[in-house]
């Protein structure tokens, strides 16, 4: 495939959905072409704004604590180990919706509690399924100790 066509290729993916430079370069080499060529069409799709980390960083960190409920450190994990710089990292942390967030928090740590009800553990295993999630031990307990009191 000529450098052209796969460019537009390239175009075409990034006006669908949002992907970080770690995918497009990954994409770049399945195809098989040079560094400097790699590099060439990737400075190209940045400054045609087609690619972002920042804007990538951002709507990933929304959607996983608000569809997914991730809290932000199973969000910051997943970003960093897509090579997203900790600048675009601490920026797209700084877009979530707080109240947003723990509600979603909420709404998980109920569902898995309803599961867990009749465990002798459940407070330990509702409270690691949590941080599992990436919820802060400082944002989980009172959570998960209300839902454990209430009985729900």
């Amino acid at each position: 495939m000529e450098e052209s066509k796969m460019l537009d290729n390239l175009r075409r993916l990034c006006s669908k959905r949002e992907y970080c430079s770690a995918d497009i370069a990954s994409k770049i080499r399945k195809a098989e072409f040079s560094e400097e060529v790699a590099q060439r069409m990737m400075s190209v799709l940045r400054e045609e704004k087609f690619l972002s980390d920042l804007r990538y960083a951002t709507a990933f960190a929304r959607d996983k604590a608000s569809l997914s409920g991730w809290g932000v450190i199973k969000i910051r994990y997943a970003l960093s180990a897509k090579g997203i710089s900790r600048a675009d990292i601490d920026a797209a942390i700084s877009e979530i919706d707080a109240s947003c967030a723990e509600d979603k928090m909420e709404k998980v740590l109920s569902a898995k509690y309803k599961l867990l009800r009749e465990d002798p553990q459940c407070y330990l295993k509702l409270l690691r399924f949590a941080l599992g999630r990436g919820y802060t031990y400082d944002d989980a307990a009172p959570v998960v100790e209300r839902l454990v009191k209430r009985g729900e």
